[in-house]
């Protein structure tokens, strides 16, 4: 029998690229014709070159695809009656390689994790009024929606429909952050459904997060703050192990099964194969206080429990934000009070923006830039 190149390629047009659900030929991912030669002497195989071309080198189907195209080959060659094939594939991308780990964010200058040891303290609403007060402080500012399962900025920033594209960048093909706010602003919540959960493993999961983090063009940013999931989990060994974040910040509530959780959240950061500083903690939902009494303090969730817990731990209490109607009103609604100054609690996330910049710039003359987590 004689191989041909269009044997090799009819073979090709049986596999199915998973990213555009069409075949490898209609998809246009054959590079070059592919490279056919026969056996020098009897017994030896022919030999099959093929070059394939992916969108990034990062292509969650690349090896699927790959095996899945060798397969074919040989078994297109066997009903055509030869069996000795040796198949080579090789891959090319249309977008330059991503940056190594150390490298993806050239332009950043400090990387701030919001974090808390348990769910419901308040933590996405402090990330996002913490973005956008630092923004009207002047600074250049970019937040990262790190909650894969549970992603809440696109609502919070009124921006749900909307939809990131790509920009040629460098040879690579990047996804423009959505800007509101003066926030540079990514979520995997603009790539999935809003009312369907998202059913993923935890490597598709770290997958998705790393592209939203290096496959970006988060250009210049003063700050850049990752609202990270409640606990810790694989979201957080991946932001650890990918970029070296300055400090972390950490919100809770007073109340005792929360400063427990934050307890937690803490020792993670300063575990001896992390050593990420503890920039401070945020009392969240620290008192209530009814629109019609703006004097009186409610102290439902109890009393100075961060600022008991920050002594304790020996970190500064940046901010105690009181439990207000219109905060989660103004959050639902697309415009965080931070947005206004004229309300106390506008002027108290102003108060921690500036809280944050002054503890962050103590930190970065005082200690060494955090080192990325080589943990297996």
């Amino acid at each position: 029998m004689t191989l041909y190149p269009q044997i090799i390629i009819d073979a090709l047009a049986t596999v199915t690229y998973a990213g555009t659900k069409k075949n490898l030929i209609d998809s246009e991912m054959v590079a070059d014709t592919p490279v056919v030669s026969a056996p020098s002497s009897l017994g030896e195989p022919w030999k099959v070159k093929v070059v394939l071309e992916f969108p990034r080198d990062t292509d969650p189907f690349l090896k699927s695809t790959v095996k899945s195209a060798e397969a074919a080959i040989k078994y297109h060659c066997k009903k055509l009656g030869d069996d000795l094939v040796e198949v080579e594939i090789a891959t090319e991308f249309k977008s330059a390689p991503r940056p190594e780990v150390g490298q993806m964010l050239p332009g950043v200058k400090n990387i701030i994790a919001v974090s808390s040891g348990k769910g419901g303290v308040g933590k996405s609403t402090v990330s996002a009024n913490l973005a956008i007060a630092l923004a009207r402080l002047g600074y250049k500012v970019g937040l990262l929606d790190t909650d894969i399962f549970g992603p809440s900025m696109p609502k919070m920033f009124d921006v749900e429909d909307e939809r990131p594209y790509a920009v040629k960048k460098d040879g690579r093909d990047l996804i423009c952050p959505i800007e509101k706010y003066g926030v540079k602003l990514l979520s995997i919540g603009f790539f999935v459904s809003p009312t369907t959960a998202t059913l993923w493993r935890g490597g598709m999961a770290t997958s998705a997060l790393k592209q939203l983090i290096a496959d970006a063009d988060w250009g210049e940013l003063d700050y850049f703050i990752l609202d990270t999931p409640p606990g810790t989990s694989d979201i957080h060994l991946t932001l650890l192990q990918t970029l070296p974040i300055t400090g972390a910040v950490i919100v809770s509530t007073p109340q005792q099964v929360a400063l427990a959780d934050a307890r937690k959240g803490i020792d993670m950061y300063r575990n001896d194969k992390v050593n990420v500083p503890i920039l401070g903690l945020i009392e969240n939902m620290a008192w209530f206080t009814p629109a019609e009494l703006p004097e009186n303090k409610y102290y439902i969730f109890g009393k100075e429990g961060c600022k008991n817990l920050a002594e304790e731990m020996n970190v500064p209490l940046l901010a105690q934000i009181p439990l207000v109607q219109s905060i989660c009103e103004n959050g639902d609604a697309g415009s965080p009070a931070a947005l206004s100054s004229d309300t106390a609690t506008g002027l108290a996330f102003i108060n921690l923006a500036q809280a944050v910049v002054t503890v962050v710039n103590r930190r970065n003359k005082e200690q060494p830039k955090t080192k990325i987590v080589g943990m297996k």
